[in-house]
This record gives C-alpha cells, structure tokens and sequence, in this order.
C-alpha cells in the first residue's frame, strides 16, 4: 500500500474521517489527525481539512508521511556533577528533572544528550553502543524527578559486566524518601510481583501473586526520623523495578511527598509542599556501589540529598508522634 513515504488506498467506511483513514490506513487515529493538520492528507483528490469530517466509502486516500527523525541522540552542552569516571564507565549525579535518555515527548536535552557532549569535550572517549543509538550507554535508569546515583557505561566491556550485576541483584542502591505518615512497623521487607497497571497503563501496581505479567520486586524500608505529617525513610532495593521505591511505598499507604502519581499528599504536608513549591516525589538515589566490571575495584558512593529535599525535611520539623 503506497511508498514508504505516501500511502495510498480507499476508504472502506463512511465514518468520521480520522477513524476511516485510520482503519484503511493502519496509522493511529491521533496519528492520522496530527497529518490532517499537518495538511498532508488527501481524499477524492483534495487536501483533507478536518478529522471529524464525514467519510465516503470508495473515495481515494493518499497520506504524504513526513521523512523520519533520527533517532540518534546528539552532544548538548548541559552542565553535569560527575561523581567518577574513568574510560569504561562514568558515575552522575543527577538533579531532579533531567530525563536519562530520549524517548517519546523527551527527543533531547537529557543525560544521554550531556554525556556525549560530556565525553567529546572532555577526551572520555565515547558511550557504550549496546543501548542503541538512542540510549547508549544507559544500564539503569532513575526518574525525571528522582534525584541522585546512577552508573553509565563506556565501554562495551563495562556495560555487560554492569548489566550482569543488576541482573544478579548485586549491585548496592540505597535510596531517601520522605513518606506520607509514619510506618509502622518502622523496619520491614516489602515483596511483590510489580508490573503494569490494568486500570492505568501509565502506572505500575503490584499485582496479585499468581499473576503471570509481574516481576519479583523487593524494596528492604527503615524510619531514620519522624517528621510532621511525614517521614524520611531508607529503602534499599534487592531488585530494580520501574518505579519500585514508589509503588511499594504506596502499596503500604506511605506515598512519597509530592508524587503525582501514586499518591496525594496529606493535610499537614499540602501547606509546606505550597509554601515551598516543591512539585516532585521526594526521592533521592543517596548510595551506589558495584564492583568495577572492569578492573574488579570494589566502587561505592554517596550523593547528599538536595536542596529541595533537605529544605523539605528542615520545614517540615520533627514529631513525637
């Protein structure tokens, strides 16, 4: 049907137009009603103007698709805090708000886009290829609005040495929360199988333990103080779940402060999360250690929590309670 630049066909339905073309076409509805803006899409011979249109059943179609965008990542002058390197890998220390590599939504301005820019500036040679083109280097990740420790390979070697240890749970990842309420029991394991959500395909739930689609996850939590309406707990992670710290915290009705999407905070938090504009979850990726996949060195390091989140921790006092 058509080039790999234009697709033609007929319309098999009088339906609206975005739905018939998409039903001839293949191509999703918001797809096809981003052309149509675009002016790239033509029926009966004429440039289609409206998605919500009437379609003619028989009536001839050509789609003009735009060339595609590479998905090369490329070097951005974005400022870094490196907490080591060396030629097979290199350790960052992330803020709050910068996205680990392009994807959907994010094609630039991300880790990846300063780590190259990074690496040709500074003689560091280059990122490990096995990620792709458009994620190279990337082992692990951490949120957009999480802060702190993660691990970037270099080399090829280094990159499948790390992705073993990550694999065998035995890399160190120590993260800080501030949590809504206070847990109790202030220690304990936190097991379940986590995957995606079957009432909300943007989250991740834990789902019930004969479920086939789950991974195994299991975050190890301990209450380090109480604080108003909240407190600052450490999670160390057994295994490295997409969004794991978030999810389990919250499957035991202690959501991180500020997370839009697992949790709201409560009444006593609300005020300072206001005064202080403070508009992310409060997590911060505090310790990583692995051995060197390389040279074997034993490797550990620690990120002190942000400004935000000291500033967080400091407003919202201490409690007895």
């Amino acid at each position: 049907m058509g080039d790999l630049d234009r697709l033609t066909g007929t319309l098999t339905t009088g339906e609206r137009l975005d739905k018939a073309l998409a039903e001839a076409s293949g191509l999703s509805r918001e797809r096809v009603k981003a052309l149509i803006g675009e002016g790239r899409v033509e029926v009966g011979g004429a440039i289609a103007t409206s998605a919500s249109a009437k379609g003619m059943a028989g009536s001839p179609y050509a789609i003009h698709l735009p060339p595609p965008i590479s998905p090369q990542a490329h070097p951005q002058d974005i400022p870094l805090v490196i907490a080591y390197e060396d030629e097979h890998l290199v350790v960052v220390d992330k803020p709050a708000g910068l996205v680990v590599h392009p994807a959907a939504g994010n094609p630039d301005g991300t880790l990846v886009n300063a780590l190259l820019h990074h690496c040709a500036q500074n003689g560091g040679g280059q990122l490990s290829g096995i990620g792709g083109v458009a994620r190279p280097g990337i082992v692990h990740r951490i949120d957009k609005d999480t802060s702190g420790l993660l691990v970037v390979a270099k080399s090829d070697a280094a990159h499948i040495g790390l992705a073993r240890q990550f694999a065998d749970h035995s890399i160190e990842r120590l993260y800080l929360a501030v949590v809504n309420g206070h847990p109790v029991p202030p220690a304990g394991t936190i097991e379940g199988l986590i995957g995606r959500s079957e009432s909300n395909r943007k989250k991740m739930a834990v789902l019930p333990k004969n479920s086939s689609r789950g991974k195994r996850a299991v975050t190890r939590y301990r209450l380090i103080s109480r604080l108003d309406g909240c407190a600052l707990v450490e999670c160390r992670l057994e295994t490295g779940r997409t969004h794991q710290v978030r999810v389990h915290l919250a499957s035991i009705g202690h959501p991180l402060v500020g997370d839009p999407v697992y949790g709201r905070s409560n009444s006593i938090v609300r005020p300072v999360l206001a005064r202080l504009g403070f508009q992310r979850q409060a997590l911060h990726a505090a310790v990583l250690g692995f051995v060197h996949p390389v040279t074997g060195t034993p490797l550990r390091f620690a990120s002190e929590v942000p400004a935000d989140m000291r500033e967080l921790i400091d407003q919202s006092g201490h409690s007895d309670r």
